[in-house]
């Protein structure tokens, strides 16, 4: 898939759950307001953070299409990684207003018994959220796009929190009014593992972290297709954001001229990138092939004079 392809799927995915969550939002916190449930407040919150975070996400996937250049001669690719990152400060900083306003409920004793509307409202939100978390997970693995993946489990989260806000509201419409700040700071929790999740694997994606080992098993494979390959003396690979670069060193027959050495390199060199595309590059280093050597005879030679 090529970087115009790719931008126009993350664009477009973009575009539709902006659209959806903001519609979204308004429903939740209209409904919240009339129907007085904290918990769908709080959800209603959640769901603009989410909106916020859509438009963050587009801004960045954009940044991150653009060519390489003098000054970035390795792309633009980590915007992704560097926006997810931002990303999850956001989620955190939203599950922790939440999380506050459930506690000053609960030490003030001031519960209100929510409203029907809120039940229907919270019903609509997790159908529609379910939807778009595989919609838009479903897209970013598509386009290997970390972070459409990331406002995905925005998404999957908003679901979660839903579900919380609907436990909370038939329980205080049950007689236990508790449950309805109980139940936002259950999403206060469900918000902050997400955050907590999306950061890490941000983080692993802007200090080299190596590629996973099934990863690295089928470019050794790859690598071992080639003819005139005779050993693999280093293999090292770094993850770039939602691509991978590899540095390889490979031995070849010491006999063989450079133009024929530089052949084989280059035959690898194609074999990884044409069958592996989420390879950035490779850069192929080839070594003379070497033997190992004959281990040393423990017995020493015996000499003319040894005495028998």
């Amino acid at each position: 898939m090529n970087s115009s392809n790719r931008e126009q799927i993350g664009n477009h995915t973009l575009l539709v759950t902006i659209v959806m969550n903001t519609i979204l939002t308004m429903i939740k916190l209209v409904a919240g307001l009339v129907g007085h449930s904290a918990s769908m407040i709080s959800d209603g919150i959640h769901s603009l953070s989410d909106v916020i975070s859509s438009i963050g996400v587009l801004i960045g996937f954009r940044l991150s299409q653009k060519p390489a250049d003098c000054s970035h001669p390795y792309g633009h690719e980590k915007f992704e990684p560097i926006l997810s990152k931002i990303l999850s400060f956001i989620l955190c900083l939203t599950g922790l207003s939440i999380g506050y306003s459930a506690i000053e409920t609960i030490v003030s004793h001031h519960y209100l018994t929510p409203g029907s509307v809120t039940i229907w409202a919270a019903l609509l939100s997790i159908a529609v959220k379910e939807w778009m978390y595989h919609y838009t997970l479903y897209q970013a693995k598509k386009i290997n796009s970390t972070a459409l993946a990331a406002d995905a489990w925005h998404h999957r989260s908003d679901s979660l929190s839903s579900i919380g806000a609907l436990i909370g509201i038939i329980g205080a419409r049950l007689g236990f009014p508790i449950l309805d700040p109980l139940a936002a700071l259950i999403i206060t929790v469900i918000i902050l593992k997400v955050a907590i999740q999306i950061f890490i694997e941000a983080t692993n994606q802007v200090i080299d972290k190596a590629a996973s080992p099934q990863l690295i098993a089928q470019i050794k494979q790859q690598i071992e297709q080639v003819d005139g390959v005779l050993a693999i003396d280093s293999l090292k690979t770094r993850i770039h954001s939602n691509r991978i670069y590899v540095d390889l060193e490979i031995s070849v027959d010491p006999t063989l001229s450079l133009i024929k050495a530089h052949a084989i390199a280059e035959q690898v060199h194609h074999q990884l990138e044409h069958h592996l595309p989420q390879i950035k590059h490779c850069t192929v280093h080839v070594n003379p092939f070497k033997l190992p050597e004959d281990p040393p005879n423990k017995y020493h030679a015996i000499e003319e004079n040894d005495d028998f």
